[in-house]
C-alpha cells in the first residue's frame, strides 16, 4: 500500500504577504511531495443584512453592498489563481494543489482551526496578514491560530529566503522529541539538509553543569545521540548534523534566536513546550518568545 500523501493547510488572506507565504511553500523542498490547501475565509455580508431590502429605503444601499461583495469575490478568486500559479511555477504538480474559497461561519481563526481538524499534517501561515499596522508583530488571527492549533504542528513563515539551514531547540522534553521526528519526517529523504541540534541552559554565568542540573539532567550527551540516530534512521547524513550546547545565558529564547541569526539558520523548530510543569499556558514561555523576537526567521511549532 502507497504511503498516505502528507497535507499542508496554507492559511492565504488576499494579502501581498500571504503571497510571500506561498512563494515560501513553493521554494520549500519539505513541501514538494505535500498535498496543498490554499484555503481562503471569505469576510462575506452577513444574509440578515439583505432583509433590508424590503426596507424602500434601503434598496439603493443594498444593491451597493451586494456589488462590492461580487467585486470582492472577484479579487480574491484572482489571489487566489495568483497563488495556485505561484506554486505551480515552483514545479508542483497541479493535482497537489487545491484552491478552497470558504463564507466565514463562526470567524476566520475559528473556521481555519475547524478546517485544520480534517486530516492535515502542518498549518502554514504568516505573522502578519493585511493589517496596515506596521509595529505589530503579529495578527490577532495568527495568535489566535497559534493559542488553539494545539492538535498539530504551526509553520510561520518568516522574511528569510529558504537556505536549507534548519536549527531545532531541544530540552529532553517530549515535546522537543516530536519536534525532531517531525523534521525527520517532513526532511529526512533530502540529503541536502543541514541540521542544527541546540541545547540552552538559562543561568547568568551558571557553571555547566550546575545550569544542567537544574534541568534535571547532567549531560547533553545522551539526549543529542537518541535525537541524531532518530535522524540518521531517517536518512539524514551525520555529516550535516551538528550540535551545540549553550549555557550561561539569561534568555533562551534570546540565545536560541540569537544562535539562528549569527550561523544563517533560516528555519527555527521547536516544541509548543518545553520542560516546564506550568500547565496553565497555552504555548510555552521559550516558543512564543522565539515566534515574537525571531521575526525574520520562519519558525515550525511542533505539539
Amino acid at each position: 500500500m502507497a504511503p498516505r500523501q502528507k497535507r499542508l493547510l496554507l492559511a492565504v488572506d488576499g494579502s501581498e504577504r500571504a503571497l510571500l507565504t506561498v512563494q515560501y511553500a513553493g521554494e520549500e523542498d519539505a513541501f514538494k511531495e505535500m498535498k496543498i490547501v490554499l484555503f481562503h475565509v471569505f469576510n462575506s455580508i452577513p444574509e440578515a443584512y439583505y432583509d433590508l431590502e424590503r426596507e424602500p429605503k434601503s434598496v439603493k444601499v443594498v444593491r451597493h453592498v451586494r456589488n462590492w461583495e461580487a467585486e470582492q469575490k472577484k479579487i480574491i478568486r484572482k489571489h487566489m489563481d495568483d497563488a495556485m500559479k505561484m506554486l505551480l511555477d515552483a514545479g508542483h504538480a497541479e493535482s497537489a494543489v487545491d484552491v478552497r474559497i470558504q463564507n466565514r461561519k463562526k470567524g476566520v481563526a475559528r473556521d481555519i482551526i475547524i478546517e485544520a481538524q480534517k486530516g492535515y499534517d502542518a498549518v502554514l501561515i504568516r505573522r502578519r496578514g493585511a493589517t496596515t499596522l506596521k509595529n505589530i508583530t503579529m495578527g490577532s488571527v495568527t495568535n489566535k491560530l497559534l493559542e488553539k492549533l494545539t492538535f498539530i504542528p504551526v509553520l510561520i513563515a518568516g522574511r528569510k529566503p529558504v537556505n536549507k539551514k534548519v536549527l531545532v531547540a531541544v530540552d529532553g522534553s517530549p515535546c522537543a522529541t516530536r519536534a525532531v521526528r517531525f523534521v525527520a519526517d517532513m526532511l529526512g529523504p533530502l540529503d541536502d539538509y543541514q541540521l542544527r541540534l541546540v541545547y540552552v541552559v538559562r543561568g547568568g554565568g551558571a557553571p555547566d553543569v550546575a545550569a544542567l542540573e537544574a534541568d534535571g539532567i547532567t549531560d547533553t550527551g545522551p539526549i543529542f545521540e537518541a535525537l541524531i540516530n532518530m535522524l540518521t534512521a531517517a536518512g539524514f547524513d551525520p555529516q550535516n548534523i551538528s550540535t551545540k550546547t549553550i549555557t550561561g545565558v539569561m534568555s533562551r529564547a534570546g540565545a536560541i534566536v540569537n544562535a539562528a541569526e549569527k550561523g544563517d539558520w533560516g528555519t527555527i523548530v521547536m516544541g509548543r513546550r518545553g520542560l516546564s510543569r506550568v500547565r496553565d499556558f497555552f504555548m510555552g514561555h521559550v516558543s512564543n518568545k522565539v515566534v515574537h523576537v525571531g521575526h525574520m526567521h520562519t519558525v515550525w511549532v511542533v505539539t
